[in-house]
C-alpha cells in the first residue's frame, strides 16, 4: 500500500497583522511539511465576523508571501463553507449524538466545575430543555472514555472529556458553527495528514479527535509547538499587543523564528536572503531540536 503524502495547513484567524509567535507557527508547519516532501495549505478560519480585522486576511496572505511561504492550492474561507458544517452536523444528529442546549453562559459559569482548561458543562440539557427554555446552541455528548494520542513534541496525551469538558457546542447560540466542528470538517476535506500549531491548541486535541472518530474521519499526526511569550510571560496576541512582523527583515526574523524552534542556523545566513534561510531550513530541519515546553520568552 503506498504511503499516504504529507499535507499540513496553516490556519490563522484574520484578527489582526501576523506577529512572531504566528510566524513561528507558520514557519514550523511550512518547513515540517517541505523537509518531507509534502504539500503545505493555507485556511482562512473566519467564522467568527465579531473578532474579523477588516483587511487581515488579505494582510497575513501577502506577509507569507514575503516571507516566501508559498502554499499549494486554493486559500480556503471557512465563512464560505457554512452548508457544508451543517451536513456534518445533521450527520451527528441523525446518529444522536447532539442535542439543544437552553443554558447561557452565565448559567454555565455558575454551575460547572472548574478545571484547568475552563469550565465543565454539567450535562443540564443533555436529558431534554426543561419546561420553559429555549434552545439556544447545540452540544455533542461525549461518550464515557478517554482520549489518548502521541504529540510528536508533547509526549504521550491522554484527556478524559467527560471530566474535563463535558459536553461541548457544535453550533453557537448566535447561530455561527463552532470551530472544533468546522476545523475537524475541513481538515477532512482537505485531507490533511499533519497538523503543526501552536501549543494553545493542545487541550482542543481531544475534542477534535472525539468529533473525528463519531465522523469517521482519519485522525492526522499532531505537533504542538511552543509558544512565544511577552516579558510579562504572556503569550504574543493582539490581546497582548504583539507588534506586526515587518517584511523589511524577513530573512533576519526566519532566523530568529527558526532559532526560537531549537534549530542551529548557522551564523552567515544572519544576512543571508529569505530563500537561502528557507532551503537551509527546509534540508536541516530537526523537530527533535525543539524545545519540548508550552512557552519561550522573546522579549
Amino acid at each position: 500500500m503506498p504511503q499516504q503524502t504529507y499535507r499540513g495547513r496553516f490556519a490563522p484567524t484574520p484578527n489582526g497583522p501576523l506577529h512572531f509567535g504566528s510566524l513561528v507557527t507558520a514557519l514550523g508547519s511550512f518547513i515540517d511539511a517541505r523537509s518531507r516532501g509534502g504539500e503545505w495549505l493555507v485556511r482562512i478560519e473566519d467564522l467568527d465576523p465579531p473578532r474579523i480585522m477588516a483587511g487581515a486576511a488579505d494582510s497575513i496572505l501577502r506577509t507569507l508571501d514575503s516571507f516566501g511561504l508559498y502554499w499549494d492550492g486554493e486559500v480556503l474561507f471557512q465563512s464560505q463553507r457554512h452548508s457544508i458544517y451543517q451536513e456534518r452536523l445533521d450527520q451527528l444528529d441523525h446518529m444522536q449524538l447532539i442535542y439543544p442546549c437552553g443554558c447561557s453562559r452565565k448559567e454555565i459559569q455558575k454551575q460547572a466545575l472548574g478545571t484547568a482548561t475552563g469550565p465543565v458543562y454539567p450535562g443540564t440539557c443533555r436529558n431534554g430543555l426543561a419546561e420553559g427554555r429555549e434552545a439556544r446552541a447545540l452540544r455533542v455528548r461525549v461518550s464515557d472514555a478517554g482520549v489518548r494520542f502521541t504529540d510528536r513534541l508533547q509526549g504521550d496525551i491522554e484527556e478524559w472529556l467527560p471530566e474535563q469538558v463535558g459536553d461541548f457546542v457544535l453550533r453557537r447560540a448566535d447561530g455561527l458553527f463552532a470551530y472544533q466542528l468546522a476545523t475537524v470538517v475541513d481538515d477532512a476535506i482537505q485531507g490533511i495528514t499533519d497538523i503543526v500549531r501552536g501549543v494553545d491548541l493542545l487541550d482542543s486535541t481531544g475534542r477534535q479527535i472525539y468529533l473525528q472518530q463519531s465522523l469517521g474521519f482519519m485522525t492526522p499526526r499532531y505537533m504542538h509547538l511552543p509558544l512565544a511569550a511577552n516579558a510579562a510571560g504572556e503569550k504574543l496576541s493582539k490581546q497582548t499587543r504583539a507588534p506586526a512582523v515587518t517584511t523589511e527583515r524577513a530573512a533576519a526574523l526566519l532566523v530568529d523564528a527558526l532559532r526560537f524552534l531549537g534549530q542551529p542556523v548557522p551564523l552567515d545566513l544572519e544576512t543571508g536572503a529569505v530563500e537561502e534561510v528557507l532551503d537551509w531550513a527546509t534540508q536541516h530541519w530537526d523537530p527533535d531540536s525543539i524545545p519540548r515546553t508550552r512557552l519561550i520568552s522573546v522579549l
